[in-house]
């Protein structure tokens, strides 16, 4: 159930690994694949170069890494290619279909679907999912289907416009699994008014750090200024973390550093020195060698030195509050864009409840979990779809060697 990247996947890679019986493909939508069409800004990001069960979070390491394992980017490449979608690389390894367009990889996904005899129905929202002795009985909006086994491939919460509204969640527990809390992921994070209200388009690199009770995690990536409060990757990276949090009731601090890599002490020397060689050089000047002009007017505004400051005549205290501020700026988030603006969703069911060699419920026999209904998401990159595509050729084995 579920007629998107995993759901369509799943369905194809069961014809490729030997299922004769009738496969169908039932989703709620009338028009299928509406996430795909629109990630990566409408081109896909099917996959990354460099793939490791680090770059995801929920799962165990041991069950993500057989699980990606058993079909590895070099598989997801092969396969695409055989479909007509070629890939191309970009940068941090992103790999993209060489056309440009996400439609070329829906296109390509549907017509393999045909060419294999899958039933893909669409307008077609299983309501219902109850055991039968024989197997399942799904209630849908238009029909009552007797099946023998079943693959939820419904997707999370994230972008429920495109359909993925977590009803399968409710599917899940009412066939006996546990569903851990959800929240976006992939989202950009709403500021109160602070220092983003002047820098909408900024963009730089930064480290960020989140803090959760003891524990502190530090990313570094690009930052980008929005006039609601900061997106870019390291952003989109970091906000399954404060929303985890959030679901949860727990505290959590965020901050950023815009001299990555630094610390007070090399910070402060990087000006001292500056003032030693070039004592009649302008503070902005030096800042802006790191950091956007208008970031370092704004740092400078905030550490009260006038724009005009001479590196030789720059006050120890300004100084200190100006490195203080460049090197521990706290983001104060109110809430995160949400599930409408989310490219994936934290949380689910859990995948200690699966088995990842055939992605079969441990729950329910015969019943398969596939995708973003389980409770792993990775990073940004393409390891999302990596996640669906691996998912899907475990769970067609396990319903070949079932059949």
């Amino acid at each position: 159930m579920g007629a998107g990247a995993a759901g369509l996947s799943t369905g194809i890679f069961a014809r490729r690994r030997g299922v004769r019986s009738p496969v169908v493909v039932l989703d709620g939508a009338r028009t299928v694949g509406a996430k795909i069409l629109v990630s990566g800004g409408g081109r896909c990001n099917i996959t990354n170069r460099h793939v490791d069960p680090r770059d995801f979070h929920g799962g165990g390491q041991g069950a993500l890494r057989r699980i990606l394992g058993g079909f590895d980017v070099l598989a997801t490449t092969a396969f695409f290619h055989e479909i007509g979608v070629p890939l191309r690389e970009e940068e941090n390894g992103k790999l993209f279909p060489r056309s440009g367009r996400a439609r070329t990889v829906l296109d390509g996904l549907l017509v393999e679907t045909r060419r294999l005899d899958v039933e893909v129905r669409t307008g077609t929202r299983v309501e219902r999912l109850e055991r039968t002795p024989e197997g399942f009985r799904l209630e849908t909006t238009r029909e009552t289907l007797a099946v023998e086994r079943v693959v939820l491939a419904t997707g999370g919460r994230s972008l429920p416009k495109t359909g993925s509204d977590g009803a399968g969640y409710v599917l899940a527990a009412s066939l006996g699994h546990s569903v851990t809390t959800q929240s976006p992921a992939l989202v950009p994070l709403v500021l109160a008014e602070g220092l983003h209200s002047g820098l909408s388009g900024v963009s730089l690199e930064v480290d960020l750090w989140v803090r959760r009770s003891a524990q502190a995690l530090r990313l570094r990536g690009p930052l980008l200024f929005t006039h609601f409060g900061v997106s870019g990757p390291v952003v989109l990276d970091a906000s399954r973390h404060w929303s985890q949090a959030q679901a949860a009731g727990s505290p959590c601090e965020m901050w950023v550093s815009f001299l990555p890599g630094m610390d007070f002490s090399a910070a402060e020397n990087w000006l001292l020195d500056a003032a030693r060689t070039n004592p009649s050089g302008l503070l902005r000047a030096r800042l802006a060698e790191r950091v956007p002009a208008s970031l370092a007017a704004a740092l400078m505004a905030r550490a009260g030195a006038v724009e005009d400051t001479r590196l030789g005549r720059l006050a120890r205290d300004t100084r200190r509050r100006l490195l203080g501020g460049a090197l521990k700026w706290t983001l104060p988030v109110l809430e995160s864009r949400g599930y409408n603006v989310a490219e994936v969703t934290a949380g689910g069911v859990p995948l200690s409840e699966v088995d990842p060699g055939t992605m079969e419920s441990r729950r329910s026999p015969g019943l398969f979990l596939v995708g973003e209904i389980l409770d792993v998401d990775g990073r940004l990159g393409g390891f999302n779809f990596q996640w669906a595509w691996s998912s899907a050729w475990a769970a067609a084995g396990g319903l070949a060697r079932s059949v």
